[in-house]
């Protein structure tokens, strides 16, 4: 199987064994192609500031200005911020969105195939020494949380939950503010929390995850699908959207493709946009590439960029 091709996990096709050897699959996957990426703390998605103080360093821009050290800014005249030392344990909460829009795809396979997938290789960078994943699955017709717990047993069957959710019934809306709410009560223990959609339809979310940014560590992950961007030249077509349950027949013009293109550029730019002003770095995985390549990349760059902010400050 290729890499960039995640096994498909359609509810109610797959039952054991095939469950199992498709989720075995894709943990060797995710394991063969991020083992190597990896080394060093265990924070590798996103380096937390932890709870303890540590060292001071020059800002960066870019900095949380919320840790800035003031008495080392006074004594220098240069603004410094106050580096924390990453807890022993992180708690990972994964927002999973599994509503009717994230059944579809035509490229290597389906979003919700990459929802799985994606669950998967954030599951493997934050779980080992006693850290702690869990997740909030939704669909817009039930929302299921999964608890948060530490162990190879645990990851497996908290994949397994999200790889057989049963899909919503066509025409019920998806409700990602409604999921990403329920992650402010109760209040957890600093930690890291990730938020999986493909983030279609309005932006209702935007104050909760902004409330969430104030005590844990974000990071979005995008899943696309080549015609979320673009239309094809395919002249006449029906079409269904399984969120309002509406059907109906276009005739894709060069204007149309003109008017889609632009009007899904305008809403990508104002979710990245969005995201980023919560304080949450976006990583995209689009159903027609390499997604665990993609992965590996947005991994590497982040550490190479942080190992490098903080590498030519002299320790004060």
């Amino acid at each position: 199987m290729a890499d960039h091709a995640p096994p498909a996990f359609r509810s109610g096709e797959l039952t054991d064994p095939h469950l199992a050897a498709a989720l075995k699959t894709l943990e060797l996957t995710v394991r063969r192609r991020l083992d190597g990426v990896l080394h060093g703390d265990h924070l590798g998605l996103i380096p937390g500031p932890g709870s303890e103080p540590g060292e001071a360093r020059a800002y960066q821009p870019g900095d949380d200005v919320r840790q800035m050290d003031w008495s080392v800014t006074a004594r220098t005249t240069h603004p410094h911020v106050r580096q924390m030392i990453a807890d022993r344990e992180l708690e990972t909460w994964m927002v999973v969105d599994l509503s009717a829009s994230l059944d579809f795809g035509t490229g290597a396979c389906q979003k919700r195939d990459l929802v799985v997938a994606a669950a998967a290789a954030i599951t493997h960078l934050t779980m080992g020494g006693g850290n702690r994943v869990g997740a909030v699955v939704a669909t817009g017709e039930q929302l299921r949380r999964i608890p948060a717990r530490s162990g190879r047993v645990h990851a497996q069957s908290l994949l397994r939950s999200i790889a057989t959710t049963p899909h919503p019934r066509d025409g019920v809306r998806g409700d990602l503010h409604g999921a990403i709410e329920s992650l402010r009560r109760p209040q957890r223990k600093r930690g890291l929390a990730v938020v999986i959609s493909d983030f279609l339809g309005d932006i209702t979310w935007q104050r909760s995850l902004r409330a969430i940014s104030a005590r844990h560590e974000l990071l979005a992950v995008e899943v696309l699908d080549p015609r979320d961007i673009a239309l094809p030249d395919i002249g006449d077509v029906v079409l269904h959207d399984p969120e309002t349950g509406r059907t109906r027949e276009f005739s894709v013009t060069p204007q149309l493709r003109a008017d889609y293109a632009a009007a899904a550029q305008r809403h990508r730019e104002e979710v990245e946009q969005t995201l980023r002003s919560c304080g949450a770095p976006v990583m995209t995985l689009q159903t027609d590439r390499d997604w665990i390549a993609d992965v590996v990349r947005f991994v590497s760059t982040r550490r190479h960029s942080l190992g490098a902010s903080t590498s030519r400050v002299p320790r004060q």
